[in-house]
């Protein structure tokens, strides 16, 4: 059952993001000391819109949302789990990837969005895995198709069930007339180091590779005999957990529904308020610091528990990104503001960077950093905006920092001073997909820039020292702020939002690459133009007449 909200009187069913483990559709969650086992068992008619049945164990947004809850339980609820094993309950099929049929019947935004979701969830099991000493083992037993495969190259280890049967593939390009969306070219280079010529023959086969040569091509790490297959993945589970750090006897933190309420007005939680102008097209998301800090020691942040500021703001911010993405697609531009004493935030700051081993903190850092990713990779144009009560500090200011372009009001009356501070936290411990601090990729890593923004860590900064350091963009006096910010933001909502979305995508991380600024920028790109193109979606494109058993018509044009 979903968590108590006021809904919207909004034309379309609005797409809710939170949802209670007793609600479950499609997966199957089971713990074992060590290890939990995420049995997917996909409902053919529990799709999340009408219009498709999701056969042969194929997934569409609401079974990721599920996952992501899952993920996400594991991550705070059970300290105990150091091993994650998928497998799937059907026979035959782990996992055929993403349902053709809702791609089919969705609009353009609507696949673009599921992928970028998707993506997010698979990105999230590899930083866990990296960060979180939670591991990932997927279990194929049996055809593991696109998305299934997609899934599985997220884990740290592969194993395939070796029979006639069991096969892994990404048929999307012969098939489908598209790309594997959720990662799958740039995790079997760049993260499986699968040969490009290999790679190039795996991709355009619809059958996919089994045996000993998904092996040998890297593709899987290792094939078992259904007789050994139970056993193997159990001892593999084992030998994973043994390698982890979380703790063994720690009691978790429940997730208890986030507390709501959701109007045509916008998006309404205790420190997060999203106000929406749908005229102008303007979202306002603003962030409240909380009026003190009140846990200091790590006995009295285990006490806060989900309460405590820094996960509860988080939640928050979380499930109003998600929302204001998928139910808000016209709402172009996001006005970022905060409110709040920066000297509470900088303490909280503190306190997290101090406690940073403690599982429960290390985990609430984890989550702070996944959802201010989500926010760079948002295409929304975002513009943060600076007043008097303003709360741009330490963690607050990675909002600004994440900003395509920050204003913040010079004013030179004391009885509403301007400010905003640095800490700990802007300098590493929250950083972009590109795997950098905003500060190191604002100043695409200038050792002189970085050291004058690090001296200045813990200070109170005026909006001309914050210019002097290149931390926003401008800081327009009193006679020109409200004409300045208004302009900025008439004229930004007035532009395309397509080459906005290209724009923003390829100026927010700066030189230099990693496995998810290719998969969130030339990977989600390509596709995002092939989702449009008339060999794919056409009405005699391959993705439109899948199951007609109608060859597709394609225009023969290289462009």
């Amino acid at each position: 059952m979903n968590a108590p909200t006021t809904q919207s009187v909004a034309t379309t069913e609005r797409v809710d993001y939170q949802v209670d483990p007793t609600a479950y559709k499609h997966w199957k969650v089971a713990y074992d000391g060590a290890t939990a086992t995420l049995t997917l068992d996909i409902d053919e008619d529990g799709g999340i819109r009408p219009g498709y049945k999701l056969k042969l164990n194929s997934y569409d947004l609401g079974v990721d949302i599920e996952l992501h809850d899952i993920l996400q339980r594991i991550r705070f609820e059970h300290p105990e789990v150091r091993t994650v094993v998928f497998t799937s309950g059907k026979q035959k099929i782990f996992c055929s990837g993403a349902n053709i049929y809702m791609l089919g019947v969705s609009s353009h935004a609507w696949k673009v969005n599921f992928c970028k979701f998707t993506n997010e969830t698979r990105n999230g099991i590899e930083d866990s895995s990296q960060h979180s000493g939670l591991k990932f083992l997927a279990a194929c037993n049996g055809a593991t198709a696109g998305g299934g495969y997609e899934l599985a190259l997220a884990c740290d280890e592969i194993f395939l069930l070796d029979d006639r049967n069991s096969s892994v593939s990404l048929p999307e390009v012969p098939l489908l007339g598209v790309l594997p969306g959720t990662g799958g070219l740039t995790r079997v280079t760049d993260k499986r180091k699968v040969r490009r010529d290999h790679a190039d023959i795996f991709c355009t086969i619809q059958e996919g590779v089994r045996g000993q040569r998904a092996v040998e091509w890297r593709l899987v790490d290792e094939v078992v005999k259904q007789q050994q297959f139970a056993a193997r993945i159990a001892e593999r589970a084992g030998e994973l957990a043994n390698r982890s750090d979380r703790p063994t006897n720690a009691k978790g933190i429940t997730l208890t529904p986030l507390k709501r309420t959701i109007d045509e007005a916008g998006y309404h939680y205790q420190f997060v308020d999203v106000s929406i102008d749908r005229k102008a097209r303007v979202a306002t998301l603003s962030v409240r610091a909380p009026q003190t800090n009140t846990a200091r020691s790590e006995a009295e942040i285990l006490a806060a528990g989900v309460d405590w500021w820094p996960l509860q703001m988080t939640r928050e911010l979380d499930d109003a990104i998600l929302n204001l993405r998928t139910n808000d697609q016209e709402v172009g531009l996001w006005q970022l503001k905060t409110a709040g004493d920066a000297n509470v935030v900088l303490d909280i700051d503190a306190t997290l960077v101090a406690h940073q081993s403690n599982w429960f903190v290390r985990e609430v850092i984890g989550f702070m950093r996944r959802t201010f990713a989500r926010i760079d990779v948002s295409s929304r144009s975002l513009y943060a905006v600076i007043e008097p009560g303003s709360c741009f500090a330490g963690s607050l200011l990675e909002l600004a920092l994440a900003a395509d372009r920050s204003y913040m009001l010079d004013t030179t009356d004391g009885a509403a001073v301007n400010t905003l501070a640095l800490s700990a936290m802007n300098f590493g411990l929250l950083p972009m997909v590109n795997g950098l601090s905003r500060i190191d990729a604002r100043f695409y890593r200038e050792e002189q820039a970085i050291g004058a923004a690090r001296a200045a860590l813990g200070k109170i900064l005026s909006p001309r020292e914050a210019m002097e350091l290149g931390l926003i963009t401008a800081a327009p006096d009193e006679l020109d702020w409200a004409d300045e910010v208004r302009i900025a933001i008439e004229e930004r909502s007035a532009l395309s939002p397509d080459a906005l979305t290209g724009l923003e995508a390829n100026l927010r991380f700066g030189p230099g690459e990693t496995m998810n600024t290719r998969i969130f920028g030339r990977l989600s790109a390509w596709q995002n133009w092939i989702f449009i193109r008339p060999n794919a979606v056409g009405s005699s494109g391959a993705l439109k007449l899948f199951g007609s058993g109608k060859k597709p018509q394609f225009d023969w044009q290289r462009v």
